[in-house]
C-alpha cells in the first residue's frame, strides 16, 4: 500500500462523482451531505422502507448508522443492506454507540448477522461490543482502554467476516489478516458531532469506487486525516467551528501534493495500542 494509490484512488472518487445512499442519524444528515459533496460524491438520504431497496440498487455504496434509533429505521436499513448485497454494492456499517445500551449492541449484531457488512466502521469500544468484549464507553464516546488495538480489530474482522476500521488517535483497517495503520487527522476533530459518521460514508464513496477494500479504507482514512491536518492548521486557535467550515473546504482542496507530503500509513503490527 502506497501514498500514491491513496492519490489515485482519491482521484478516481472526485472523477467519478458516486452515488452514496446514507441512512444516518439526525444529528449528522446536514453535515454527512456537505462532507461528500466536498470530497466530490454524490450524497442521497433516503430513509422510507418503500423506496430503500431500489435507490441501494443504484447507488455505488449503502452506508447505515444507527445514531439516532428508531425501529421502522432499523428495518429500512435491513432492507437497504439485503438489496445492496443482492446487486453487489458494498454496505458500510457504523454502529453508533453499541455497549451504551443492550437495544443499540443488539440492533448492530441484528445488522451484522442481516446484512453483508463490506466495512464496519467504529471506534474501539462500539468494535468490542458487537463482538461481546467488554470496553468502556459513556454515551456514543469510547472511554479509557490500551489494549491491543490492531488484535481487536482482526477479532472483529475474522468474527464477522468483513473489513473493520476502528478509529482514535490513530486509525485501524483490516480484513483479518493484514492490517494498517493510520497516523494522520487531528484531535479538534472530536469537537466537531459527525466527524466520525462522515468518515463512515466517505469510505463508502471510495469502496463505491474500488473493490480492494483495504485500499478503499486506506485511501478514505489518509485524505479524510490530511484534509482534517491542513484545516487545523488554518483555523488555528480559532475553535471547533471555524475548523468545521475549513474541514468541509480542504475535502475539496486536499490535493495529491498533500497526500504526498503529510500522508502517514504503515502495516500494522499486533500489540499496536491507541494511548
Amino acid at each position: 500500500m502506497s501514498l500514491q494509490d491513496v492519490v489515485r484512488t482519491l482521484e478516481r472518487v472526485r472523477e467519478k462523482k458516486p452515488l452514496v445512499h446514507n441512512i444516518t442519524n439526525v444529528v449528522v444528515t446536514n453535515f454527512t451531505a456537505n462532507g461528500l459533496l466536498s470530497l466530490g460524491a454524490s450524497p442521497v438520504m433516503a430513509y422510507a422502507r418503500e423506496e430503500v431497496a431500489e435507490m441501494a440498487r443504484q447507488a455505488g455504496a449503502v452506508v447505515l448508522n444507527i445514531g439516532t434509533l428508531n425501529q421502522p429505521e432499523v428495518e429500512a436499513m435491513i432492507i437497504a443492506g439485503q438489496a445492496a448485497n443482492q446487486h453487489q454494492v458494498p454496505v458500510i456499517f457504523d454502529p453508533v454507540g453499541a455497549g451504551a445500551t443492550s437495544y443499540r449492541t443488539e440492533t448492530a449484531r441484528r445488522i451484522l448477522e442481516e446484512v453483508n457488512v463490506s466495512v464496519l466502521r467504529g471506534n474501539a469500544a462500539e468494535v468490542a461490543h458487537v463482538i461481546g468484549e467488554k470496553w468502556s464507553i459513556k454515551g456514543v464516546d469510547v472511554g479509557e482502554g490500551n489494549r491491543d488495538i490492531v488484535s481487536l480489530a482482526k477479532k472483529a474482522a475474522r468474527h464477522w467476516s468483513t473489513h473493520v476500521v476502528i478509529t482514535g488517535k490513530e486509525d485501524v483497517i483490516t480484513d483479518g489478516h493484514t492490517a494498517f495503520v493510520i497516523k494522520n487527522g487531528h484531535p479538534i476533530l472530536t469537537k466537531v458531532t459527525g466527524t466520525g459518521c462522515l468518515l463512515t460514508s466517505v469510505i463508502g464513496a471510495f469502496a463505491s469506487i474500488e473493490q480492494d477494500l483495504l485500499t478503499a479504507g486506506v485511501s478514505a482514512l489518509v485524505s479524510y486525516g490530511v484534509a482534517a491536518q491542513l484545516a487545523a492548521e488554518k483555523t488555528e486557535e480559532k475553535g471547533p467551528g471555524s475548523f468545521q467550515l475549513e474541514f468541509l473546504n480542504q475535502l475539496a482542496m486536499v490535493s495529491s501534493e498533500d497526500i504526498m507530503r503529510y500522508g502517514a500509513v504503515a502495516v500494522a503490527l499486533e500489540g499496536h495500542f491507541d494511548e
